[in-house]
């Protein structure tokens, strides 16, 4: 009997994908759970998608295809509506002269074909996918339909003979206009889908600029026709709730939008430039699985140091680094992992950036008076277990928590200081005595964060001597780069980011040195010797492991 004639589960068995007992198992609950006998396998966890996904390829001999190498672009909706894409689970991936090639879960629905054949008018060759990559196709061509921007910049062409500054009424008119809206929608569905973590809408002499921020690293998105800059900016400042009649001072404001069940938060800031005003949204999953300690890029030494030192009952724990370099994820990471029902646990933050359940957050409002230090002040009496504070700025601040600590809190905070070890001495240049910084601090987090090489395009190399020289490795043989060549699924061959890290954990012996006032690179020297790995350190593991490039490492820690 061929291959493709076997049952798919006789085929699964022989191919050492399932036991028996487990096919056993499956055939018992399939009456139970109305589902063909691949979905039950999945469903009970015995086999995963891309398992059941290579065994019928086998079965059927019809030809798989993994989507994520294909670039899919919206203009594949034309040929099959968004309903029968869903209803089928089947996507088109490519068009070759008169013929659709199409994506389907089930390969073997006769229905599905003949609908999508006669939905398209076309002739259709099919391939079979997983469903998490059809269904993830599905959404970025249907989500992408309204992308054309030569339409929506056609219409704005009815805005060219209107002042740079439209009177008042004439802008709220404006900015219900559908051109404007869908301008609007538009530059922040794409921020998103390209996973940016800043919009920057710019005003230029002669035209207005927009950019998204991804990785770390601006890139000019498009240009916005001058005449529509108002409006568009107008649009935009009633979304924040600002006040549009205010073009000449700073604002800042917030919105909170769902887009494809992701819950993203908007900052929404304004600045008066000589060109008009400019305004910079800063986008914040607050799904985002990076509260998860597991997912910050920790090696596991650094990783079991962290974990003890979020556990102690009281102390201070200081996270740091530049602007941008993730202080705030790694606390609230730590925060998610010890949140319990047990637990009291109160931010002070400026502003509050993600949103956590079960933590009472307060955002800090200097306008107001309300201030770190005298918030921090206030959630003492509120009988906390732990607090964070965004940040110690200041002599007052740092002295408030030091008696925070002392009297038995667990208090997690930011600095900005180039790493672990200097922490301590900036600590001790606010002014505060060396015993109590000694006897408080519990431990320090230094970090940066570095562009990950995407795992599609990467391409070893043979590294040269200026790489063996920084490595300190002569025989090292193989490190890897961004590919020279375009890539589908990622910019300039980069794709996310990783935290590198050093973790500096108190013991009782340096409490002794830094009571006994030693300065930083005593500090640092002992830190070494008893095992701490530095930034350059954690840096260097992670150009070797291929995660990283050597350009990367060298341009955040050097």
């Amino acid at each position: 009997m061929s291959p493709r004639r076997k049952k798919i589960g006789d085929l699964l068995l022989e191919y050492n994908y399932i036991t028996p007992r487990q096919l056993e198992d499956a055939l018992s609950a399939q009456d139970e759970m109305d589902m063909r006998l691949g979905q039950v396998l999945t469903e009970l966890g015995y086999i995963s998608e891309e398992d059941l996904t290579d065994a019928l390829e086998i079965q059927l001999n019809i030809p798989r295809v993994h989507l994520n190498n294909y670039l899919i672009n919206a203009h594949l909706s034309q040929y099959i509506s968004e309903n029968i894409a869903r209803r089928h689970h089947a996507v088109p991936y490519d068009v070759e002269d008169d013929t659709l090639k199409v994506a389907i879960q089930d390969p073997t629905d006769l229905v599905a074909i003949e609908n999508i054949e006669v939905n398209s008018g076309m002739k259709v060759d099919i391939a079979i996918a997983t469903h998490s990559e059809i269904m993830k196709a599905v959404n970025q061509i249907y989500s992408l339909v309204d992308t054309d921007t030569s339409e929506i910049f056609d219409r704005l062409d009815q805005y060219n003979q209107i002042n740079e500054e439209p009177e008042i009424d004439q802008l709220r008119q404006m900015v219900e206009d559908a051109p404007i809206v869908r301008l609007t929608n538009l530059i922040i569905t794409q921020a998103i889908q390209k996973q940016a973590s800043d919009i920057h809408i710019e005003p230029l002499k002669n035209t207005l600029r927009v950019r998204y921020r991804v990785d770390g690293i601006l890139h000019e998105e498009l240009t916005v026709p001058k005449h529509s800059q108002a409006a568009l900016i107008s649009r935009l400042k009633i979304i924040a709730d600002l006040d549009i009649t205010k073009r000449r001072i700073p604002q800042d404001g917030r919105v909170q939008m769902t887009f494809k069940s992701m819950q993203i938060d908007m900052r929404v800031s304004t600045l008066p430039t000589i060109y008009g005003e400019k305004v910079v949204i800063r986008l914040l999953n607050r799904d985002d699985s990076l509260l998860d300690i597991n997912k910050l890029g920790f090696r596991s030494d650094n990783r079991e140091r962290f974990n003890r030192l979020i556990k102690k009952p009281y102390g201070i724990l200081l996270a740091t680094g530049p602007t941008g370099s993730g202080k705030s994820t790694t606390l609230f990471a730590a925060l998610s992992e010890i949140n319990s029902p047990t637990k009291n646990i109160v931010t002070i933050e400026d502003p509050v950036e993600y949103q956590l359940d079960g933590v009472n957050q307060v955002q800090a409002n200097t306008s107001t008076g309300l201030t770190f230090a005298k918030t921090l002040r206030s959630i003492l009496r509120q009988d906390p277990d732990i607090v964070m504070v965004g940040e110690i700025r200041d002599e007052e601040t740092a002295e408030i928590a030091i008696r925070a600590a002392l009297t038995g809190h667990l208090v997690l905070s930011t600095l900005h200081t180039n790493d672990a070890s200097s922490a301590i001495t900036r600590l001790l240049d606010m002014g505060l005595p060396d015993y109590l910084v000694a006897s408080t601090v519990i431990g320090v987090v230094a970090q940066r964060l570095v562009r990950k090489l995407c795992p599609d395009c990467k391409e070893a190399y043979q590294p040269g001597v200026e790489e063996r020289k920084f490595l300190g490795d002569p025989n090292v043989e193989k490190l890897w780069r961004p590919s020279s060549d375009t890539c589908k699924k990622c910019t300039d061959g980069y794709k996310g980011r990783i935290a590198i890290h050093e973790v500096f954990e108190i013991n009782d012996d340096m409490e002794e040195m830094i009571a006994e006032g030693a300065n930083e690179l005593e500090i640092k020297k002992y830190a070494r010797e008893n095992n701490m790995k530095s930034l350059l350190d954690d840096g260097k593991q992670k150009l070797k492991e291929g995660i990283t490039s050597y350009q990367e490492v060298v341009s955040s820690i050097i």
